[in-house]
């Protein structure tokens, strides 16, 4: 064999080698990206969205109709979620699995996140606990209604399996230990049960560790108000929460506290202003009480605020024969106010609601707890949103695949015009 020939041999076989380690690096390398990918999806978890301003969050449910037999598709599911991630939120919450919407939810999300990157969004599951007999004439509240509680459990667990990038956070009950929630609230020994119930699911790798599994309750469900909450049980679920969310909504007790708005205001021009001021460090005060109460347990977890907002409606309680609370002016008014505090605090807040719904109180269409959302039933921005973001940027529509439009036309003249200054209620008057 010739000098030139076995150099071209040589030659060819170093090409060889040098083309198969050359594939062998780059099926590598896509393996690595790959797993990388995985990985960074899989990584995000609870704890670094509470209390990140990256992450907003809101609740959201997408009904239509003043019926929940009535579901929502996943297209417009869709359509509500994808307006939501432009203006900058990452977080929903929901309420229940005993109807298909939060399942359409969570298929939304995984829709867009295949056709879209860029799209992120995680869930604060909610699992909605009752008492024996919840919503009869039969309400048992020394019983839990437990079949019903396991299959809701049950059916989050699967959920949970099928979809842990996107599920971050298990709620056990929606206000369910607070007293005034008539219709089906329980003790806490129950939600302690239902707790312990995931957080032995997690022990045992059935459901990622890195979940966080909490109770979503009134402040005074917490230990901050009323004594008659304090107990054992309560210390226990403490302990076993992984974060306390508490509930707080200035907003209704502008009707039932003698005190909020009580004060006699100088200055009348900005009369509204301070009330609403008022209203916000209301709120504060009863987020401190449950972290006081917490702290003299021996505890130290982070608390975030689970539920907090402002109607922007009302022929109740809340309207011109009650406290002037509902209007979308001082709605923007705590929205801010709220969420600044937050913000430098580090604390989360799931504001209520992304959107009006109509089943709350059907019979009752201008009642408050139809109108919570920051954009109206039909899609249109209140004032909240408006003030806030440029609209115009958003390359999205809104419901029904209208334009974005803003309540009053987008005149704040026209809006403030509605807005009456709050009043304290005077029980018996």
């Amino acid at each position: 064999m010739s000098i030139l020939k076995k150099n071209n041999n040589l030659i060819k076989i170093n090409i060889n080698r040098v083309s198969f380690y050359s594939h062998v690096f780059l099926i590598a390398c896509s393996i690595f990206l790959l797993l990388s990918c995985e990985k960074t999806s899989s990584t995000v978890k609870a704890s670094d969205l509470l209390g990140n301003v990256a992450y907003p969050a809101i609740c959201y449910s997408g009904y239509r109709t003043d019926s929940r037999a009535v579901e929502p598709s996943i297209e417009e599911i869709k359509s509500d979620l994808t307006l939501l991630h432009e203006l900058g939120y990452r977080v929903v919450r929901t309420y229940n699995v005993h109807f298909e919407h939060t399942a359409n939810i969570l298929n939304a999300i995984t829709e867009l996140k295949h056709n879209d990157s860029n799209f992120e969004m995680y869930v604060m599951l909610g699992v909605w606990i009752n008492c024996k007999g919840a919503f009869s004439d039969n309400v048992d509240h020394t019983e839990e209604d437990y079949e019903a509680n396991l299959k809701e459990a049950k059916t989050a667990f699967n959920l949970v399996k099928q979809y842990p990038e996107i599920i971050k956070i298990i709620a056990v009950g929606n206000e369910a230990m607070v007293h005034w929630q008539t219709n089906y609230f329980v003790g806490p020994q129950v939600i302690l049960s239902w707790v312990n119930y995931f957080q032995e699911l997690k022990k045992t790798n059935q459901i990622p560790q890195d979940i966080w599994v909490t109770s979503s309750d009134n402040f005074a469900s917490w230990g901050g108000g009323d004594a008659s909450y304090h107990n054992d049980y309560l210390l226990q679920l403490y302990q076993a929460v992984d974060y306390i969310s508490m509930h707080t909504y200035p907003f209704h007790d502008t009707y039932y506290s003698q005190t909020l708005w009580s004060k006699d205001y100088h200055n009348k021009t900005d009369k509204i202003n301070d009330q609403m001021q008022d209203a916000v460090n209301y709120a504060i005060a009863q987020y401190n009480s449950v972290k006081a109460y917490m702290h003299s347990l021996g505890i130290e977890k982070p608390i975030h605020i689970g539920e907090t907002g402002w109607a922007t409606v009302s022929t109740d309680f809340y309207g011109e024969l009650g406290t002037c609370a509902a209007d979308e002016y001082k709605q923007q008014a705590y929205f801010i106010g709220i969420n600044d505090w937050a913000k430098a605090n580090g604390i989360s807040v799931f504001f209520f609601e992304a959107f009006d719904e109509a089943w709350k109180d059907f019979n009752n269409p201008s009642g408050s707890e139809n109108h919570f959302g920051l954009f109206t039933l039909q899609g249109k921005a209140k004032y909240s949103v408006w003030s806030q973001y440029d609209l115009d940027a958003l390359s999205v529509y809104s419901r029904d695949g209208k334009r974005l439009n803003k309540t009053y036309n987008g005149v704040a003249d026209s809006l403030k015009s509605n807005v009456r200054e709050g009043k304290i209620f005077k029980y018996g008057i």
